[in-house]
Parts: C-alpha cells; sequence; structure tokens
C-alpha cells in the first residue's frame, strides 16, 4: 500500500493532529521514512495548488484547508452553523443529551453510522463539549451549559422523560452485546 495514500486516510478519519509516534505506531515504519512522506505530501499539496494543506506544531500533524480558500470556507461554516438542525444531528444530539457523556464509538453504534461530521458541526454551534477521558484512551461528548440554556431548562434533568431514557435497560443491553461482539 501506498504510504502517502495511508497517510491521507489517516488525516481524513482522524478528529485530531496526529503525533509522530501514533503515525509510526499504526504504519509500523520508522520516523524517518513517516516525515519524508509527509514533506513529499505538503510539498505536492503547495505545488499543485492543492485545497489543503499539512500543518504542523512540534511532532504533531494535521490536513488542513489552504489559506487562500479562507473566504470559502467561512461562508460554508455560517451556512453551515446558521441554519436549522439536521435530522442526523437530531438524532445525535437527542442521544448525546440523554445519555451523555457518551463516546464516538457509542453513539455510532446507537445510530448506526459515522457520526464524524455531526460532532464537528455539533461542536461548532456550541451544543455539545468534548472531553478526553484518559483512562479509556477516547473523547466523550456531553451537551453545554449553551445548549442547556437554549432549551430554556434550569438543568438537563429537566428534559421530558429525563429518567426513563437515561436508565433505559434495553440500551444498556444493546450496548454490552455489541460491545461482547
Amino acid at each position: 500500500m501506498n504510504l502517502k495514500s495511508q497517510i491521507e486516510s489517516l488525516f481524513l478519519v482522524a478528529a485530531k493532529p496526529l503525533a509522530l509516534k501514533d503515525l509510526k505506531n499504526l504504519l509500523s515504519l520508522e520516523t524517518e521514512e513517516i516525515e519524508k512522506a509527509l514533506l513529499e505530501l505538503a510539498a505536492e499539496y503547495e505545488q499543485t495548488g492543492r485545497g489543503f494543506r499539512i500543518i504542523s506544531q512540534g511532532d504533531k500533524y494535521q490536513l488542513a484547508s489552504a489559506q487562500d480558500n479562507s473566504e470559502v470556507i467561512k461562508k460554508f461554516l455560517q451556512n453551515e452553523t446558521g441554519g436549522e438542525l439536521s435530522q442526523p444531528s437530531l438524532e445525535a444530539l437527542t442521544i448525546i443529551a440523554y445519555r451523555g457523556p457518551v463516546s464516538k464509538f457509542d453513539l455510532e453504534r446507537i445510530r448506526g453510522v459515522n457520526c464524524s461530521l455531526i460532532l464537528r458541526n455539533l461542536m461548532l454551534r456550541g451544543l455539545i463539549e468534548e472531553k478526553f477521558e484518559k483512562t479509556r484512551n477516547e473523547n466523550y461528548y456531553s451537551v453545554s451549559l449553551e445548549f442547556i440554556k437554549f432549551l430554556g431548562l434550569s438543568r438537563l434533568e429537566d428534559l421530558p422523560q429525563y429518567q426513563e431514557f437515561r436508565d433505559n435497560p434495553a440500551l444498556d443491553e444493546f450496548l454490552a452485546i455489541e460491545e461482547d461482539r
């Protein structure tokens, strides 16, 4: 498999910058070989006028949009965060509100689809917050204070049927069964 292709694929699915040591572990290659591929990719993007760049800080790397495209990206983000929430976003937000903090993995198992873009959109709108849990090495999502304020609630527990949905034995059983597979 083409190393540069693998790195690009990892960048596209990563929700955060990738550390060189993580790339080394994932790709089972030496640091120098990975750094060389990163430099080649960065040069290719720059020389061909592509819409993205590889940015870095210390030993962390991330794929980002090209600075030349900032105006069109601002317009897109304003449209995306200014309109109504889509049905999938509402579903994810409901799950996070009633079951949070919830991991992306569990959210995707409940919904049955990839939720990366939905989570990003909800965070951009300030409706959810992300917190990294070191013991589980995973990000967890919960609704923000802004979400509670927007709904006019004093606390999250004031949501309709909160306890009934929060402590749902059928969903707990589903998640436990799926985890054992």
